[in-house]
């Protein structure tokens, strides 16, 4: 009985350890996440300015605000959409480089870092450089059509309310090296025997893709899927540097409406608070979504 009061007395001990130790991340996590979240609320119930000032309390009335604001609701369907790019792109073109890259060749290495670096790189400076590259009159790709007589194929891409939103997705393309990483760690980890076994019984590579590889990788699809969501509802360089959010807010998104709501002079900071949080409601909803998705796939 005693030695399994004093088993019971270290296993505590060592949990009081294990407190302590995360005790400082706990306590920035409270100040700046869980005390923001409560400010964040309790403003969106608010009618007051960027002073913070005599702030009048208004209900649901700021709620009511934005959901019949049609510029929001077209920047949420934009994030939306701009999303489900990230994730089929990743899905897709991300998945099939990651199988390439699983072949051992010459030159392996070289095109993990081609893909892999540019995902390192500060969205704001490739966004930067394909708005350049985008351009009309001096841009690379019109000056490349021009160049071997296609001059109908340059197109005004990021002022044409048709045009504008697709080329922003475009530089998704760009940006599949996380996703590529997930893969390639996920394919390392597969036993070979069944693929081989594929082989054998005289199964095309596309059946190998699509039937046996594909569903494999179950997991890196939620992850993957699950961060191109998230990350979506926290673009806001990309869009605001290529076209920000025009032409007539064909491209404005979330991130772009909230920075512009609230830069706008004698903005109700209480509306823009309401936005974020339905905006969050949204983002849960959509993820939880996703993980029941998966994980009633998965027991199939």
């Amino acid at each position: 009985m005693s030695s399994k009061r004093k088993a019971q007395g270290i296993h505590q001990e060592h949990n009081l350890t294990g407190y302590l130790f995360i005790l400082p991340l706990m306590i920035l996590f409270a100040v700046f996440l869980v005390y923001s979240f409560y400010f964040l609320f309790q403003t969106s119930f608010q009618s007051v300015t960027i002073s913070f000032k005599n702030p009048e309390f208004v209900g649901l009335q700021n709620y009511k605000i934005i959901l019949k604001d049609l510029r929001f609701l077209k920047s949420l369907f934009n994030t939306l959409l701009l999303s489900g790019a990230n994730i089929f792109i990743a899905l897709t073109l991300g998945f099939l480089v990651s199988v390439f890259l699983g072949f051992r060749f010459r030159g392996v290495k070289f095109f993990n870092s081609l893909f892999f670096i540019p995902a390192m790189l500060p969205v704001s400076f490739i966004a930067a450089v394909f708005s350049s590259m985008l351009e009309y009159k001096e841009g690379t790709i019109n000056m490349f059509f021009r160049a071997i007589g296609l001059e109908g194929l340059a197109q005004q891409w990021l002022s044409d309310p048709h045009l504008a939103m697709f080329s922003v997705m475009s530089v998704s393309i760009f940006l599949i090296g996380i996703p590529i990483m997930y893969y390639t760690a996920d394919i390392a980890t597969l036993n070979t025997s069944i693929l081989e076994a594929a082989v054998i019984d005289g199964a095309g590579l596309g059946q190998i893709l699509r039937f046996i590889l594909y569903p494999l990788l179950k997991n890196s699809h939620k992850t993957i899927a699950l961060s191109m969501l998230l990350g979506g509802f926290r673009e806001m360089e990309r869009v605001y540097l290529m076209t920000d959010g025009g032409p007539g807010g064909s491209t404005e998104i979330i991130g772009t409406y909230i920075y512009r709501s609230t830069r706008s002079a004698g903005s109700n900071l209480g509306a823009v608070s309401a936005a974020a949080i339905i905006v969050l409601i949204v983002a849960f909803i959509i993820a939880f979504i996703q993980i029941k998705f998966f994980n009633s796939k998965k027991g199939e």
